[in-house]
Order: C-alpha cells, then structure tokens, then sequence
C-alpha cells in the first residue's frame, strides 16, 4: 500500500502532530549527519523524505527528493527552485556512484519490490556513501493505529531490517529508536515530545519508540583470490608476420657456387 503525496503533505505540514514528527525526525537526521559534515555532497532522500531535507540545501552541491510514482510528486522546497522529482522505485534518474548520502522515509515499508528498491540505492550510492532508512517500528504504538503515515504498509523490527538491508550488501553501522510520544494531538503529548525524546533516548529501548532508525555503508571490497597478470606485448611483436632470417645450409651453398661457376658470364 502506497501514500498518496497529498495526505503525506497535510501530515507533516499542517497537522501539529506532523510537525513536532518532522522536528524529531529531522533532529535524529542532523545528529547522524551534521549540515556542515555535507558541504560540496550530493545528497538524496526516497519516498518522502523532503520535510528533512532542507537544512542540506545550502551546504550541499546538489539535494534531490525522489518520490516515488505510485504516492506522487510535490514541488520541493515551497518558493525556491523545485529540488524534487518523480520516478520508479526501482530506476531512479541518476548515474551510477553518484550519491554521497541517501535518506529514505516512507519508502521501504510501503515498495512493492523493496529488494530491488534496496538494490538501486546501492547503485546510485558511491563508495563509501551512507544511507539512512527510517521505518515504522513493529513493537511500537505508531505501527498499530493507520492515522499517521507510519500506520501504512510494512513495519519491522530490528533484526528483520537488519537482515534485509545486508542481503542488499550494506554494511551497518549505527542505529537507534525515535517517536517516543503517543501518536495523539493532544497538547500536552505536544508540548513534552523533546523531554520523551531525550527520555527514550536515555533509555534506548526500541519496545516503545514508534520509528527505527539505521545507518548504513556502502563498502566496495577489493577483489580477492590470483593475482591479474597483465601482459605488455613487445614493440617487436609488430612484425611477427615477416619470418626472421635463417641461415642457409652449408651444402646448399657450396652448390649454388659450383653451379654458378659453370655458367657464362
């Protein structure tokens, strides 16, 4: 089941839940990587990752959103140059390598194919690139209620994303829990959601955080095994064609005389 882009835009922007989801999100997003740790990066979000974006805009060379064509495209950022665009999930407008960082939110969970999604994000990642994926936490209260963009499609625990994310050859690094708050709008859940944060966060449990949060490397190992040996033809071996001169046999020699002798001059 896939978001429609319209009811993720009122989400995140005009409902005070969004909102103080998207701060949270954000503030998770910026301790992994700091806006300054970017400058002159390529950096790139999947699904609907564009609320966390904006703080690269001005450090990074390039950020682009990618939403995916069953959920729609919004112009992103509102009144500056769209940095945003639709695609397939799996066959993203961008070269091989490219990418230096990735952001995915609202993506894994709801791909109809997320092996080949996980797949195209390691295309575009260069070596060494990093990727961040945020999904809606199984053990959580955010999974269990479909009136939040983390209600939506396929939610996972640790071990499980864990184990997808390295099937697809990644290496992780880091994680940690996020949405320690109720899924509610009530003010007062509202107003305490940073004390729950550095709460949940002190006490590391992913039992009750509603979104899991992983890091991840895109490590390229050199070859092992027998050494290539590469072969460097000889300038000579041009003229490998033309037999080389042999030296004529002595009898035939002294034949060739005898017989030249007997002829007229």
């Amino acid at each position: 089941m896939h978001h429609d882009v319209i009811d993720l835009r009122r989400f995140y922007y005009q409902r005070a839940l969004g909102r103080v989801v998207q701060r949270i999100l954000r503030d998770r997003l910026c301790t992994f990587w700091p806006p300054g740790g970017v400058t002159g990066m390529t950096v790139a979000g999947f699904g609907f990752a564009a609320p966390l974006l904006r703080p690269y805009l001005a450090p990074a060379r390039r950020v682009i959103a990618l939403m995916p064509g069953p959920q729609g495209v919004m112009a992103w950022p509102g009144g500056a140059p769209n940095h945003s665009t639709l695609c397939d999930e799996t066959a993203w407008p961008l070269d091989t390598g490219s990418v230096d960082r990735m952001v995915m939110l609202h993506g894994l969970e709801t791909s109809d194919h997320p092996a080949a999604l996980l797949a195209e994000a390691w295309r575009v990642l260069g070596p060494g690139g990093r990727m961040l994926i945020m999904v809606p936490n199984r053990a959580g209260l955010w999974a269990q209620t479909d009136a939040t963009p983390f209600g939506f499609g396929r939610s996972y625990t640790r071990r499980q994303l864990d184990t997808q994310t390295r099937a697809a050859g990644f290496v992780f690094e880091r994680g940690l829990p996020a949405l320690y708050i109720p899924p509610s709008d009530r003010r007062f859940w509202l107003k305490s959601a940073q004390l729950w944060e550095r709460t949940g966060s002190r006490i590391a449990s992913a039992l009750v955080a509603g979104v899991l949060i992983v890091e991840l490397t895109k490590q390229v190992h050199a070859p092992v095994g027998p050494a290539l040996h590469v072969t460097v033809p000889s300038p000579l071996e041009v003229l490998e064609g033309i037999a080389r001169p042999r030296p004529r046999p002595a009898g035939q020699i002294r034949q060739r005389a005898a017989h030249g002798a007997g002829e007229d001059p």
